[in-house]
């Protein structure tokens, strides 16, 4: 890293931004009017102030690819006035999704962790400390009580901002080495020792990094006797309760066959709830970084490298059985008024629907990332690649799904005052997501004809939906079971919204009609 090993140099600057600008494909695909069947059950405002697309209703053919799966393009009005009253009507009755939602929507712990840059140590090492079996912290008690939105005091409410407030700052204090647990700290100690040139293996620092949501995360520093470099680790410390995420087995398996093969860092020791990872001297990328073409073509070009794997196990798509387990742990964690403020019960028809939809024998199959946000990549600058790291949700999935994950990723920044809040104004636009698809293709040697390149953008934006579901599901169980300083449920919220809000103009025949077409006063 560069800058007198400045920690927060690249690390805090993690974001991902996008522009909402519409350029009409070659070719147009038409979309039909899901008016009986699809109706956006959400009184949608995305943090950018962008209407619900629902107060509007497609009229006449659209091609789904063009047509931006983040709400950044909006379908024309220009509608009779009988399907304007019937709109208003529907948007009306699906407009308490909002207030059941926020009527449900808590505080988040106050306890904030870092994680985000999640770097980790291009130090030569030694032999690797094996560690103790990974047993991850057992899950949380679930919420024992709902707060309506307007009973939140205002006083909880100054405490939340303030809070958000103070750990927005730029630079990072190091905190005590108690900070970690003591098996962690006598792994550390030991590989220290191990380095002549650290000065004092006890002295070592402890920063934690932010923009984590699943995991604690600090980079770990020691004097060396040059004065100008120190010596670098990283410390991931498991997040409470999310082992039903994830296998942290077949992830330690994962990580280390990508330390192998080149693809990552190297696992440096393990202890109970969390291991000790090599530093990569790389920055993590920003927003801003995600928006740049040449960046994007690397990023574009690295997926592919990943996608095309041969990582041992079962070469099948995981993603509609984990949702469903997902789902079903969500209940099992959420109350009865939580159950009907997020319409659980109606998620798992939408899961059957979209599997029978979006499932065929032409789609890609690969080893998937699944989470490929900007805190998980890395960018060298004097060699120009990236390294995708942080491998836990990572498995066997449709590569149409992990692409639309990361262009959905481009609606977030996780280092700002309300990490939580998403803009989907900010999903790329038709020729961002061409450029980003021509580049995966090509990365192989071959360019990729129009009849691919098409195909994949259709895909991809159908996978939208399946990637709003699976980190709504997602945001639900964090709520119950994650202590990280983060408003799970209204990232959940704000998921769901927008999977609703796409649904009709992605899909042309929607079998499962909008839970939310249901009388007033229904929901809490």
């Amino acid at each position: 890293m560069s800058a007198a090993e400045d920690l927060v140099n690249k690390t805090e600057g993690g974001g991902k931004e996008s522009q909402d600008k519409h350029i009409t494909g070659p070719t147009e695909d038409p979309v039909k009017n899901n008016d009986d069947s699809s109706v956006n059950p959400v009184n949608h405002q995305t943090a950018g102030g962008d209407e619900n697309p629902a107060s509007d209703q497609l009229k006449g053919p659209v091609n789904i690819v063009n047509y931006q799966a983040g709400g950044a393009e909006r379908p024309v009005s220009g509608q009779t006035d009988v399907e304007r009253n019937l709109t208003s009507e529907q948007v009306g009755i699906a407009g308490n999704m909002v207030n059941n939602l926020a009527g449900v929507a808590e505080t988040p712990a106050k306890e904030h962790i870092a994680g985000g840059a999640e770097n980790s140590v291009h130090n030569e090492a030694g032999a690797s400390i094996s560690g103790m079996e990974d047993e991850a912290g057992g899950v949380e008690s679930p919420i024992n009580s709902i707060v309506v939105a307007a009973e939140i005091s205002v006083s909880n409410q100054a405490n939340a901002t303030a809070n958000r407030k103070e750990n927005a700052v730029e630079t990072p204090v190091a905190c005590k080495s108690d900070r970690l647990p003591e098996e962690a700290q006598e792994i550390l100690k030991s590989l220290a020792s191990h380095w002549e040139d650290v000065l004092d293996a006890n002295a070592l620092q402890v920063f934690p990094l932010k923009g984590a949501m699943t995991n604690e995360v600090f980079q770990i520093k020691w004097p060396t006797s040059t004065g100008e470099t120190s010596r670098k680790v990283i410390v991931r410390i498991y997040g409470e309760g999310v082992d039903v995420f994830f296998d942290r087995s077949q992830e330690i398996q994962t990580f280390e066959f990508m330390s192998k093969n080149g693809q990552g860092p190297r696992l440096l020791g393990r202890f109970a709830n969390g291991r000790v990872e090599e530093f990569i001297h790389a920055r993590t990328l920003s927003a801003a970084d995600l928006r740049d073409p040449s960046i994007s073509a690397l990023i574009a070009a690295k997926l592919k490298d990943f996608h095309d794997l041969d990582m041992p196990g079962e070469k099948e798509v995981h993603l509609w059985d984990k949702l469903r387990n997902w789902l079903s742990e969500a209940k099992r964690l959420s109350s009865p008024k939580e159950v009907e403020a997020f319409y659980l019960d109606t998620i798992d028809k939408e899961i059957a629907m979209l599997e029978k939809e979006l499932s065929g024998s032409h789609q890609m199959i690969g080893f998937c990332h699944n989470d490929l946000q900007y805190g998980n990549i890395m960018l060298d600058e004097e060699t120009n690649s990236v390294t995708i790291i942080d491998y836990e949700y990572a498995n066997y999935n449709p590569v149409a799904f992990d692409i639309a994950n990361h262009f959905c990723e481009m609606a977030a920044n996780y280092h700002t005052e309300e990490p939580h809040i998403l803009d989907y104004n900010k999903y790329p636009d038709f020729e961002e997501r061409k450029r980003f698809v021509l580049a995966y293709l090509s990365a192989s040697g071959e360019q990729g004809s129009d009849n691919e390149v098409e195909q994949l953008l259709q895909e991809i934006e159908k996978y939208t939906l399946a990637n709003h579901l699976f980190w709504g599901v997602w945001g639900i169980i964090s709520a119950q079971v994650n202590t990280i300083d983060f408003d799970y449920k209204e990232y959940a919220k704000q998921r769901f919204q927008e999977y609703w809000a796409r649904k009709p103009y992605l899909l042309i025949n929607s079998e499962s009609p909008s839970p939310y077409n249901a009388p007033e006063g229904t929901g809490i």
